[in-house]
């Protein structure tokens, strides 16, 4: 479907991070402009719609409830991604400061144990392993590396597309109906990232949803 009938329309909610810019950067290299928006009405617009987040749960989940997006969000019908922190915002809860997340997918991210050769955060690229076919990682495989830079992460469940291992292994990008998430930040994952991105843009906001 070409972009004339189905235009894209990409909405970064305003949660924090630093890494908006380069977000934004990534989307224009593959033809596409964003809008940064923490307005409800601006967001339920959208086509497509990313979740970022760069620092702490707990914060990041006291600003989208300010803003009212913790109960707009769970409500999305569009193709959604979230990224790094933005992706574990999406399960139920985090292990940092306890923090209650937005419930939608089920799952709980978990700290990483700090070993001998595993320091935390965990910082540097890995390969990613497909669980199962997804939208999200068509055209990614084994051989392909990403950049992670995370102190928390998603066990390996029934939502999980793909996974990697920092000591143990992890989930590396998720599916749970039209809500996706990368663990690791497309934005500085080289051709990785820009197919991962353009694969979330390829994704029909139209299309029903199971």
């Amino acid at each position: 479907m070409s972009d004339a009938v189905n235009p894209r329309d990409v909405a970064i909610v305003a949660n924090g991070g630093a890494n908006i810019a380069s977000l934004q950067f990534a989307l224009e290299r593959l033809g596409v402009a964003s809008v940064l928006s923490a307005d409800p009405e601006r967001i339920r617009a959208a086509t497509h719609v990313v979740l970022p987040g760069v620092g702490a749960a707990a914060d990041a989940m006291t600003r989208l409830r300010r803003d009212g997006l913790h109960t707009l969000i769970p409500t999305l019908t569009q193709p959604v991604l979230g990224i790094c922190l933005g992706m574990q915002l999406l399960f139920e809860s985090s292990d940092e400061g306890a923090t209650e997340c937005l419930g939608i997918i089920p799952g709980r991210a978990v700290r990483f144990d700090e070993a001998a050769g595993h320091p935390v955060p965990h910082m540097g690229w890995n390969t990613l392993d497909i669980e199962r076919e997804s939208p999200l990682t068509a055209g990614l495989g084994s051989e392909d590396y990403a950049y992670f830079v995370h102190s928390y992460a998603l066990p390996v469940s029934s939502a999980t597309v793909s996974s990697t291992r920092y000591g143990v292994p992890f989930s590396a990008c998720v599916q749970w109906r039209n809500f996706y998430g990368a663990q690791f930040h497309p934005e500085r994952s080289a051709a990785v990232g820009a197919r991962l991105l353009k694969n979330f843009l390829a994704l029909d906001s139209r299309a029903p949803r199971p």
